[in-house]
């Protein structure tokens, strides 16, 4: 392998399942980037939202600036610290895994329940360690954010750009919720990336990512499509799951940056 292989795109997700945003950097920790998907809604039961449900979360907007997140929504503006959270601790589950999770604060949550139409509350994971994930294929254990599995998701360009060969209307990578894109050569070819480098960073891949239907919802606009499950599944389909993309960990912290190289 080759100096083609290069970051091209950094995304985080600060709120689960809400828009991402993209940088030309990103510190890597151990759950995940930093501020990767360390809040998420959840509702009076105590249950995760996602978009899979509520395809309007794709319309909430978040930004990082000094310290504190703002949120926008239509036209419709609210902010709060990245430290902040209340005290009393929640247990909630984030598909298979127990997490303990903080509310950040009262007039949040407020917000996002007048919004969203029903109530809900935007909690915090506070520390690593507070959730983790077992993977029955290493028979491992990890320390995890409130992403639904693995910490990192990694897709290469040449996968999305065979996909959109086949699509009629063509889509973005954001369909797909990356955290790296990386520069590649053949389609998939990411699946059987073992252990690599970016910027010092030391990645172990643990397995392709199963898709389910909300690659299907247009981030645009939060509207519902067929595409492009529909066309993956037809070329992408293993053992009943459709993959594109595959899950990664992080061995070390450290840096990395659009342009960095991948080193195999």
């Amino acid at each position: 392998m080759n100096a083609i292989y290069s970051v091209k795109e950094i995304y985080i997700y600060p709120i689960k399942s809400l828009a991402g945003i993209s940088l030309a950097s990103a510190k890597a920790e151990e759950m995940g980037f930093e501020n990767d998907r360390r809040w998420m809604l959840i509702d009076a039961e105590n249950q995760m939202l996602t978009q899979r449900e509520h395809r309007i979360m794709s319309q909430f907007y978040p930004q990082i600036s000094n310290g504190k997140i703002s949120i926008t929504f239509q036209d419709q503006k609210h902010e709060f610290s990245t430290d902040e959270s209340l005290e009393d601790a929640i247990e909630v589950n984030v598909w298979d895994d127990k997490s303990q999770v903080v509310e950040v604060n009262l007039e949040t949550s407020k917000w996002f329940s007048l919004h969203l139409g029903f109530e809900c509350k935007l909690v915090k994971i506070l520390k690593n360690g507070a959730r983790k994930h077992e993977s029955s294929r290493l028979k491992e254990t990890f320390n995890v954010s409130l992403a639904d599995g693995y910490p990192y998701l990694l897709i290469g360009s040449k996968s999305l750009d065979f996909l959109n060969e086949k699509l009629d209307e063509k889509i973005t990578i954001k369909r797909f919720r990356p955290n790296i894109v990386v520069s590649t050569e053949n389609p998939h070819e990411e699946d059987d990336f073992k252990t690599f480098a970016i910027g010092g960073v030391q990645f172990k891949n643990i397995k392709p990512c199963g898709r389910c239907v909300m690659v299907n919802n247009d981030p645009e606009n939060g509207r519902l499509k067929k595409e492009p499950l529909k066309t993956l599944s037809k070329y992408r389909n293993v053992d009943n799951s459709v993959l594109f993309g595959t899950n990664i960990v992080s061995l070390n912290s450290g840096i990395i940056s659009v342009g960095d190289e991948v080193i195999f």
